[in-house]
């Protein structure tokens, strides 16, 4: 996998969203890939993340979180990435507060493919030019285009 494009869209691409708390957030995902997909429910997508949440924070660490879950009408793997205007707290392993995610909806058989693209995000999570090209990303366009734009 060299790019984010198979998965991410621009309209799912938010700079500087409002945080507030971590079931704010996933209401706000929740209501953007609803709306961007209409075989998706806001529903049934802010209620997965918040079961897959609840197992263990999806939160990394130096301010980045992948919420990530299955999802039975979801089709294909896709992705939100958001850039927060306040971090939030995520119970992340350093007690750091998230400014970065990127959310990661599969379909329920995807296992290894899920695990993949989780691979792939966490590696380009883990280049620090690249979280912080993300964190200075001025619109949801200039986001979109850093996050695409990458290799590993």
């Amino acid at each position: 996998m060299q790019s984010l494009t198979h998965i991410l869209t621009p309209g799912r691409t938010i700079c500087r969203a409002p945080g507030g708390s971590k079931k704010r957030l996933f209401e706000t995902i929740a209501k953007i890939i609803s709306e961007d997909q209409d075989s998706l429910p806001y529903a049934e997508v802010f209620t997965q993340l918040i079961a897959r949440e609840k197992l263990g924070s999806t939160g990394l660490g130096r301010g980045i979180a992948i919420p990530h879950c299955r999802i039975a009408n979801c089709t294909q793997p896709l992705g939100s990435l958001l850039s927060l205007e306040e971090a939030v707290d995520f119970d992340a392993p350093d007690n750091q507060p998230v400014d970065l995610l990127f959310v990661l909806l599969v379909p329920d058989e995807a296992h290894q493919e899920h695990l993949d693209i989780l691979a792939h995000v966490a590696g380009l999570f883990s280049q620090e030019a690249f979280c912080e090209a993300l964190r200075e990303a001025g619109d949801n366009q200039a986001l979109y285009d850093v996050a695409t734009g990458w290799k590993l």
